[in-house]
């Protein structure tokens, strides 16, 4: 049974009708949208409350230019007006899946942050391969691992859609009825 439609929770319609944005309208986001955005990100739960990542933001034209050859994605950087490049600190970690899967849960809370906006935004994970390009096109230590790059913007098409495997093709134990 499929009742995302009947539900009245704002947490599960995000979830449910988030969509990957991959083609942006030339308007500018303001910097306190994008400033939402992060805020969302920092309260992902992290092992030790030990907050791992650590963010860039680039919204000059020419300097998101730079990371379009450090990507096959470069159609999406471009449309972009703001790319979020995502690290995590090899300082501050103290677990390294653990403070991987916590930059994944800011990640997930940033684009569904963007979403609830109005905004639209990608995870960009192919640029991983040019993290020691990105690090220095910024001037970051050694230190901050790339962990994706969240390309945003105002959608072209608001309207999108997408299919999800049923839970019975992906639940692989369960010892009650769902």
């Amino acid at each position: 049974m499929d009742n995302r439609d009947s539900i009245n929770n704002p947490v599960l319609k995000a979830i449910f009708s988030r969509r990957s944005v991959r083609e942006f309208e030339e308007a500018a986001i303001e910097p306190a949208l994008v400033r939402k955005v992060l805020e969302a990100g920092i309260w992902a739960p992290s092992g030790l409350n030990n907050q791992p990542w650590r963010f860039a933001v680039v919204t000059d034209p020419e300097m998101i230019g730079r990371f379009e050859p450090l990507t096959r994605y470069g159609r999406i950087v471009r449309s972009s007006r703001v790319l979020i490049p995502v690290f995590v600190d090899r300082d501050a970690m103290y677990h390294e899946v653990k403070d991987h899967q916590a930059v994944g849960a800011c990640m997930e809370n940033m684009l569904l942050a963007a979403h609830s906006l109005g905004l639209g935004a990608v995870w960009l994970g192919e640029i991983l391969k040019s993290g020691p390009a990105i690090r220095k096109l910024l001037g970051l230590g050694d230190n901050l691992e790339l962990m994706a790059v969240v390309a945003m913007g105002w959608p072209v098409n608001k309207k999108r859609s997408s299919t999800r495997k049923s839970l019975e093709e992906l639940i692989v134990y369960t010892d009650c009825e769902l």
